[in-house]
This record gives structure tokens, sequence and C-alpha cells, in this order.
């Protein structure tokens, strides 16, 4: 294969501390939000279906530090968005980036064509900047305490001013990751995993996690519900229950409702 041929273009992804990156899409998508003022216009414009473009939202607002979209749903054909001043700060940034990126492409366009490094020099592989975790909820935050047991590791992690999240993981784990005080880190919480009631108050329960929070938003399916909750903070959570638990809880937007998850659940990563 003739590598020299081959067109490059540049693909950027912002990451943050914790090595979660965000992607080209998303920033096309927050860029429509700001310019329209919809996330339903954002998403037509984006080729993305509504719940998709909600769902990309939800994670550029739990990934970085402050919210950079504000946003009212309101059904497919309603509801407000606007991008906060951190998110136009980090479009400018991506744009700067992009400028930048684009020479240095350009470059090393005319470097592979002049034959310069040897055949063997495989073009860089770009679409790996794209790669993204499985899990819906990705948490940034900031280590507020260790403690190390004879087995396990108990970490908190403080991923906005009002929630806190422990999470339980094998000594060996935290020593390979080098948890500490003040480090940086990101929570994985997988949308199957959250536990959600009504009424919290009172109970006596064994699992470390209770976020409260209201319905954000509510999707049914065939079989399973996908419940977004507003935890605060711009920060948002994803549930998914089944249709009869949903039914049973009498879940709509606006309701207040609280999430349950077990501190040994939660999956931690850093840099």
């Amino acid at each position: 294969m003739d590598q020299t041929a081959a067109v490059l273009k540049p693909v950027l992804a912002v990451t943050n501390e914790t090595g979660l990156r965000v992607g080209e899409e998303r920033f096309r998508l927050l860029e429509a939000i700001g310019r329209l003022g919809s996330i339903s216009a954002a998403a037509r414009e984006a080729g993305l279906s509504y719940k998709a473009a909600w769902d990309a939202t939800n994670a550029l607002n739990n990934l970085f530090a402050q919210p950079l979209v504000k946003a009212r749903p309101g059904g497919r054909h309603g509801g407000g968005a606007e991008v906060t001043a951190a998110g136009r700060c980090t479009l400018h940034a991506h744009r700067r980036l992009m400028e930048g990126l684009g020479d240095l492409i350009g470059e090393l366009q005319m470097s592979l064509a002049a034959g310069h490094g040897g055949p063997d020099i495989p073009v860089p592989p770009l679409w790996s900047f794209l790669m993204r975790t499985s899990a819906r909820n990705c948490f940034h935050g900031i280590i507020t305490s260790v403690t190390t047991g004879s087995v396990s590791t108990e970490v908190a992690l403080k991923i906005s001013a009002t929630t806190t999240l422990t999470a339980i993981l094998t000594n060996q784990s935290a020593n390979m990751l080098a948890l500490h005080e003040g480090q940086s880190a990101c929570a994985l919480v997988n949308a199957s995993t959250p536990i959600l009631a009504r009424d919290m108050d009172g109970l006596r329960l064994s699992a470390r996690n209770r976020i409260h929070g209201s319905v954000l938003s509510i999707e049914r399916g065939a079989v399973n519900t996908d419940v977004v909750l507003d935890i605060g903070a711009g920060k948002t959570l994803a549930a998914v229950i089944t249709n009869d638990s949903a039914q049973e809880l009498a879940l709509e937007p606006g309701t207040g409702c609280g999430a349950l998850i077990k501190a040994s659940q939660i999956i931690l990563g850093v840099e």
C-alpha cells in the first residue's frame, strides 16, 4: 500500500487527567447547540438521535470539571439549551488546536510524500484517539481520602460540590494505580448498576453510595426503561431498569428519585 497517496485529515480528541477522551463528533454537537440553542435541532444537524445527543451532552458535562451545556428537556421538539462560558472556552481551544494540528498534518503529509523516515514507518493511527469507554456513567473527580485495609482499599472521590462517591478495590489494584489524596481520577459506573428508589430516607441499606436527584429524562423500551437522573451541579446519572420497576416507581420527568450504588461496583481509573 502506498501510504503517501493517502490524504491525511486531522482528528482531535481532548482528554482530561484520567485519560478519558471527547472526540470530534461531540465538539461538532457542542458547536451546533451553541449556534441553534436546542439539543433536538443540533441532533438533527449532526445526524444523531435525540437520545444520542442527550447522552453526549450529559457525558460532556460529567467529564469536564464545569458543565459545558445548560439544558432544559422538553420532548423531541422542545426544550432549550445554551453553551456555558466553560463550553465556549472549550470550543475556542478546540478550534485553535485543530488549526495547529492541520498544519502539523500538512507537514507530515509532505514528509511522507518525500519518503522521509523510510517506507516501514506507518501512518499514525489517528482513529485511536476516538477510543471511548462503554460505561454510560463516567465521572471525573478528585480523591479526598484513601483508606487501606488488610485486603481492600476504600477510596472517596468527590465528583461535585454535593456528591462524593465511595469505591472499594483490592489493595493490589490500589497500589497499581498509585492512588493518593488530591489525585484526579475517574469513576466508571455501568447503567445497569444503580438501584433506583423514590424514598431512601430512613432506610438501612448496605450500599455505600446513596445519591439523591430527580428524573431528568425517561425512555421506555420493549423490556427496559432508560432513566437519567439530575444529581446536581450539572452532573447526571444514567440507569437502566425494567419497565415493571419503572411503572412501580411511577417515574416521570421531575420526580424525586435516588440511586444506590455498591462501592465494589465502581471502577476507578487514573492517567
